[in-house]
Parts: structure tokens; sequence; C-alpha cells
């Protein structure tokens, strides 16, 4: 009851503060702005693009640190995703202790809608206006569009606002890019690579999707359906439930490329929000995708209601409450950064002397087409992201906070998740306030210990979780740790939740041809297309044999094909001449016989040296 009355006061301020603010608010720049030139343009210390939740984090942790602060938001109110989008689950990354490692702005956030795995959307939208609300030194713009960014000397000067009331520029001296697709970045000149393009994958796209919104579910009833495990193993509490991956083959989708796969169900008194929904094929950064990707999730959503209505205990009388207005993107640009936050750091749960924050969850990667099930690659204790990770290249004055900020493509698996996110905007707002202070570049300032430590100080004095920390990880140490970490960065193994690599188990014929086929595509793609019969032929030939044990001299045998000319011996040793197996993996496999997968995780990790450095004398 304590938890539903603090959300309900919450939901009071912001039906009486939302009348005033959107007087306020859309009238044009108030009185708490910055100064104005002599052009009648607006300055200030900091400008966030984007009222995401990790835009509000770092708007808020700039101004309490007293940069005068402006949060441009293109929509109506706070909230982005989690409003917008209906994500209304909790996907709380836990460290070491077992507790939350995002704490300071979001634990205060998470505190105001009830403190639990799931809230109140409307209550959500609330929360974060009363975090902007509060602060003197920041002010909101809603229902803005950024229409360009000015960038002087490879430097972000100013933004060229837009609403229904006025057409301005703002200057600042720094801007935070906190837009889910890092927009203002990429319009800034900032790099990026889209989807999986840094393992060669470009045209991956992670599937989108559309919430479910429902009403009149029998909550008692869906806890005795888990119970059974009709739909498999299921969890169900009094908030929020998880599992029925069963629903995954007994459910037939009628729209192409979509899948309903296991529900994540959260339970808001009589609305349940379902996170279940796989919609393929959609552009994030084309509207008209976008667009078209809704009308499609409407559609199934109807159909996966009558489903659960005919064939799941608890849904008989659900009907829709409504529909998201907005897709849940999970994947679109990523910014090349000072520092490219690699898979193996999240593996190795890594400490970073400039750390801003950390990050925890599961490397979720999504399912891609409707023949794919996604990859768990790995589940990390915690790992740290360092503030040059939000640092783009080329560009200075500018940071980028969000799912789009400096990962790899397979690390943003784990630190897309917008808890680390707005630990990371957090950061960011004291970063930028420090760089003013010391009237120093971010470029610079990412060199400087002193101003790093007083940076996680600041951060640390307002609640933020930054301790260093050092921790082991699987298979510290063995002669085989660097190949898992090379493998892991191209994506070529995968440790799911146990982080189990099976490593002392023997290989087979289809765990060797994965890997070369992996390597291939997304290291050395014109071996690949020049292979491709030859590929052929050697998939044919094992057709039948795929889980039988391989030895070594089958292995020599294939890579020969694909890496020597007809000319030359090929045998292990030639490979070993020619630089494809290290000397020292030569002298580990001596004679032909059964390979164990520790080894060929060896072997796959020293044809990519071989391959990466072969493209690099070229």
């Amino acid at each position: 009851m304590r938890k539903r009355m603090i959300g309900l006061s919450v939901l009071l301020l912001f039906i009486l503060g939302s009348a005033v603010g959107f007087l306020y608010y859309n009238e044009g720049i108030g009185d708490k702005e910055g100064t104005t030139n002599d052009k009648g343009n607006e300055t200030y210390d900091v400008v966030v693009i984007g009222g995401e939740p990790e835009g509000v984090a770092a708007a808020v942790s700039a101004a309490r640190n007293g940069a005068k602060t402006l949060l441009v938001e293109s929509r109506e109110s706070l909230g982005g995703l989690f409003t917008y989008g209906m994500l209304n689950y909790l996907d709380i990354p836990q460290g070491e202790d077992g507790g939350s490692v995002s704490k300071g702005i979001f634990q205060e956030w998470h505190q105001l809608v009830g403190g639990g795995n799931a809230f109140d959307v409307t209550e959500a939208k609330a929360a974060f206006q009363k975090l902007v609300e509060e602060e003197e030194n920041l002010n909101l713009l809603t229902s803005t569009e950024v229409t360009d960014s000015v960038v002087e000397r490879q430097r972000v000067s100013a933004a060229t606002l837009k609403n229904e009331n006025d057409k301005f520029d703002v200057q600042a001296k720094i801007f935070i890019d906190a837009t889910q697709d890092a927009d203002f970045a990429a319009m800034s000149g900032a790099p990026y690579f889209l989807g999986g393009e840094d393992i060669g994958i470009k045209d991956r796209k992670m599937s989108v999707t559309l919430m479910i919104h429902l009403k009149n579910v029998n909550w008692e009833k869906v806890k005795e359906t888990a119970s059974t495990e009709k739909f498999g193993p299921a969890t169900v509490t009094d908030q929020v439930a998880w599992g029925f991956g069963d629903l995954l083959r007994e459910y037939n989708p009628i729209e192409e490329n979509t899948r309903l796969r296991g529900l994540n169900i959260a339970k808001i008194d009589d609305e349940y929000f379902i996170n279940a929904l796989q919609i393929f094929g959609v552009d994030g950064l084309d509207e008209q995708s976008k667009q078209e990707g809704i009308e499609r999730g409407k559609r199934e959503t109807k159909h996966i209601l009558s489903f659960l209505q005919q064939e799941f205990p608890g849904f008989e009388d659900a009907e829709i409450a409504s529909f998201p207005s907005e897709l849940y993107v999970r994947e679109t640009r990523h910014i090349k950064a000072e520092y490219q936050l690699p898979m193996s750091d999240v593996w190795t749960n890594k400490d970073h002397w400039d750390s801003i924050a950390l990050g925890a969850y599961p490397v979720d990667i999504q399912a891609q087409t409707p023949e794919d099930y996604g990859r768990v690659v790995a589940a990390p204790i915690q790992y740290a992201i360092p503030l040059r990770s939000i640092i783009p290249k080329e560009i200075d004055g500018l940071l980028v906070v969000g799912r789009s900020a400096g990962f790899s493509s397979l690390a943003a698996g784990s630190a897309r998740v917008v808890p680390t996110g707005m630990a990371v905007g957090e950061g960011a707002g004291v970063v930028a306030k420090v760089a003013i202070e010391e009237e120093i570049t971010l470029r610079e300032m990412s060199q400087k210990e002193t101003l790093i430590k007083e940076v996680r100080g600041r951060l640390k004095q307002q609640g933020a979780y930054v301790d260093h920390f050092e921790l082991d990880y699987p298979y510290k140490g063995e002669w085989y740790d660097q190949s898992i970490q090379t493998l892991l960065d191209h994506g070529l193994i995968f440790g799911k939740y146990t982080n189990d690599l099976r490593v002392d188990e023997l290989a087979t014929w289809n765990d060797f041809i994965e890997i070369v086929s992996g390597i291939m595509e997304r290291v050395n793609p014109v071996v690949k297309e020049q292979q491709s019969d030859t590929m052929n032929r050697i998939n044919s030939e094992i057709s039948n044999k795929k889980d039988n044990e391989i030895q070594r001299d089958d292995i020599a045998s294939v890579l020969a094909d694909l890496y020597l000319t007809e000319e030359e011996n090929k045998k292990w040793q030639s490979l070993i001449e020619k630089g494809i197996i290290t000397d020292e993996l030569g002298k580990r496999i001596q004679q032909n016989r059964e390979i164990r997968l520790k080894e060929l995780y060896s072997i796959g990790a020293s044809v990519i040296a071989h391959v990466e450095r072969v493209q690099h004398d070229e």
C-alpha cells in the first residue's frame, strides 16, 4: 500500500505540474535558462538531446553539479522507450554482491515508481518530470525537434531547434546525445557503424518488439498454468512473470516475419504488459519501416490474444487495453568511440581506470530472423564502462549515452539496458561539468587521471556505484584464455547463462565448421566468396557425420583447402610454416588425434590472427 501511495503522489504532482509545465515549457525558453547572446540565441553549459531515461539522468546530473543545463525532447513528455514504448519490465543489472550496480539517479527514479521489477507507465512519466522540475539549473523543452548541428573545427558548438513557436539556435560548451539512435551525434559527423558491421554482419537487425497491453487477465489462473508447465517452465510473482518458452513452438503467427517467444509479463493493477512479440526486418532508422512494423504488430497482437483466450488458462476474458505508439528497437547505430568496449571486457569482468558506471546484465543478442533463436553470449559478474566509450572519435564537445554509445555490437547486448544507460548518463553529466570547470576538451580530459578521480569522487558522493574492483573470470590464466576472448569478440562462441564453454569436451565436425564458416563471414569475406564451392563440397561430404568427433588432420585438410594453394603440401606442418597455426599450438598438437574444444578454439583464434595479418599487409 505504501508503494502505491507514493506512486499516486508522484502522479498527482505530474498532473499538477503538467498543466503549468505545458504552458511554461512550450512557450519557448523560460527564466531558468542560459544567457542570450547578441543574435538572440541561447547559451548553456550543457545541452542534453533526448528525453529518454538516459537523457534525464544526464541532465539532472549536470544540473546538480552546477551546470546551466537544457534538456530537449521531441515528444510531449519524458521517458521515451519506457513510456512511449511501454517497456515497463525492468532488466536491473546485479553485480558481485547480488545487488543492483545501477544506483544514483536511476535508483532515485526507481524508488519513485515503487522499487519493483515493473512500473506504471504514467507514474514513470511523472517521476521523470519530478526529477527534472526539482533542479533549478535545468530547463526542459518538449515537442522540440533538433534540425541541425553546428560544428566548428570538429567541435559541436550549437544545435538548431524547432518547435511550434519558433526556430532558433542554442549554444553550449558541451552537448550530450541521449537519443536512442545517436541521431545528434550522427548529424554532427561522428563516425558510427550499423548493427553487426564491426563483426562483418552489417545487415544484422535484431528483432524489434511491439509491447502487448492487455486487461482483464486472471492472474491466479496464470499462476496455476505456470505450475502445470503447460507452456514450459515459468515463474509468476505478484507483479511479474517470465518463462512459458514452449509458446515459441505452440503459436503460429499469421503475419510474415513475426513470432511469439516466451512471455515476460508486467502486472500493474489490472493492466498487463507483455514483452514477447518479435517483429523481423524492421529498419530502426526508417520511420516508414517502423510504422509498418507497428501496424504488423497490431494485427499480430489481435491474433495472439485470440490464441491466448483459447489456449492459455487465465486469458479467457482478456482484452486489448491499448497499443504503444512506438516500437522497442534494440539496435541501430553504434558510435565509434575513443575506446570501443569489446565483448572480451564484459567476459573478463574488466575494470577501467576511467570507469564512470558499471554494467552487469547478461549479453542478450536477440533473434534476427524467424529461423534464428538468438543467443546469450555470456553472463558477466560486472564490468566497468569507461569515459572513453562515450567520447566519439573525430568530434569534440559531445558525449553519447544510451544503447548507441561506444560499445561493440556484442558488448551492447549487455550495456544497452536502460538502468546501465542511466548510470552512464549520470556519469556523463558530471564529466561535462568537470570539463567545463577545467576549460579542457573531453578528449584531453579522458587522459587526465586526476580529473577522472574528481569525476569518480563526485559520482560516489551523489550515490552512484563506481567502486574499483578485481574479479576472476572463466578460464582465467589458462593457455587458451586469450583464444577464447578472441572468439568471443567475433561472436563465434557462446557461454550462455552459465559461461560454460565445455572446453574439455571433444570437438565435432559441426563445432569446427561453425567456427570456420564464422571466420570467413566475419573476418575474411573475400575467402568466403572465393571458396563458396569448397565450403559447399565440405558441407556435403560431412552431412552424415556432423556430430562425429574431428581429428587434427581433418582440420588441417579443410584449412589447407581454404588457405593454401593447390601446389602447397596440405598437411598440419604446412599450416605452421605458413603462420596459419602458431608454433605453440603446433607443439601442443604434434600427433594426429581427436581435438578438444579448447584446442579448437585456439585453432580458430590462430586462423583469425593469420587472416588479420594478411589483410593488414595488403
